[in-house]
């Protein structure tokens, strides 16, 4: 029961990701992982602190839609096997494969490059590789974890029970989203955040893959859309300067609002005006997560080498990362997924399109 709005606002989240990654990079905050700011002026980090609150808690949320979608046509153990290797697989393996290439600028940014022994340096690159692979680890982990949950009897009634939320519950639940990212958090790799983004991936499966739950949303989001809009301008305000990324900005009661907000938001926004379908959301439908897992040792290098070896303005700097991101990342996973045991270890995918027809 795929629903073109959901599929549309999870291949533009992911474009936004990319687009995120390269102001990351640059980004004039100190947060961990960049590969150096260029220039003085900072104003173009607001990027940073407007989407980070809640873009990846959006796809856990929308995970957690498409799962409950996915058990309803298979069983436990099939859902299970399709995760194995469109998730753990890419995250694991993976790593040995492409992501090590990523993992070796990591460590080279990172100062570390020198005084690593030449017989460790590919596990340490490899291990160093993970990037944006965190998601679907976690992903992974958080699918493992609803099958359990099923087993319980009360599972299904609790579904039933949760598509009975109105307008009002739907807005509370932004005071448990906020207890949850106090929760269960990585003390040193603060994306690891395991209390809120379990909570946002079991209430797409248990409430917000309603329809009615759905339906409700949409009618409210004209004002969520204001209001989201609002929160963001005034949380960039508020935290800018500051370090986005730090567990005691993401722990924030305005830092979760604002995140559920913008969630609301754009379910809302997403049900009312994403339902066309074009050849190219079809594409992005498709390739979308495909285009996630390999862009980042890509976007890493091109800014890099840009910052390095360039003289350039800072405003073309950025736009030059972003045209060659999305230039050279659609070519790599083309490529990656014409190539069997690349696009199995790599990408997830057993076998291409036209065999599986």
């Amino acid at each position: 029961m795929r629903k073109t709005y959901l599929d549309h606002i999870r291949w533009a989240t992911v474009l936004l990701v990319l687009v995120y990654h390269v102001f990351y990079l640059y980004n004039h905050v100190g947060v961990l992982g960049g590969v150096g700011s260029p220039g003085t002026s900072c104003y173009q980090d607001s990027i940073l602190y407007f989407v980070y609150p809640w873009f990846m808690a959006l796809l856990f949320l929308i995970a957690g839609i498409s799962s409950r979608y996915s058990l309803d046509k298979r069983s436990d153990k099939e859902f299970l096997k399709s995760r194995v290797v469109k998730l753990l697989i890419p995250s694991t393996l993976g790593l040995f494969i492409y992501h090590w290439i990523g993992g070796y600028m990591n460590v080279k940014c990172g100062g570390g490059l020198d005084s690593i022994p030449a017989a460790f340096r590919y596990p340490i690159f490899t291990l160093s590789g993970t990037g944006p692979l965190w998601f679907i680890q976690l992903l992974f982990l958080f699918s493992v974890l609803l099958v359990l949950i099923r087993k319980i009897k009360v599972s299904e009634k609790l579904w039933e029970v949760c598509g009975k939320c109105n307008i009002v519950v739907l807005i509370l639940f932004s005071i448990p989203v906020w207890g949850a990212a106090q929760i269960l958090n990585a003390p040193v790799i603060t994306t690891y955040r395991f209390g809120i983004y379990f909570f946002l991936y079991l209430l797409g499966y248990f409430v917000f893959s309603h329809d009615e739950v759905q339906d409700k949303v949409e009618k409210i989001h004209i004002p969520a859309l204001v209001i989201a809009v609002g929160a963001g301008v005034g949380y960039v305000i508020y935290y800018f300067g500051q370090n986005y990324a730090e567990s005691a900005c993401l722990k924030s009661i305005f830092t979760n609002l604002y995140l559920w907000a913008a969630i609301l938001a754009i379910l809302g926004c997403g049900k009312a005006w994403c339902n066309k379908t074009s050849r190219f959301s079809e594409y992005m439908t498709k390739s979308s997560f495909g285009l996630y897992i390999v862009h980042y040792p890509i976007v890493l290098w091109v800014c890099y080498l840009l910052l390095t070896y360039t003289k350039l303005p800072v405003w073309m700097m950025y736009v030059l990362a972003l045209v060659l991101e999305f230039t050279i990342t659609p070519l790599v996973y083309e490529l990656f997924r014409r190539i069997p045991v690349v696009r199995y270890l790599v990408l997830g995918i057993k076998k291409p399109k036209a065999e599986n027809k």
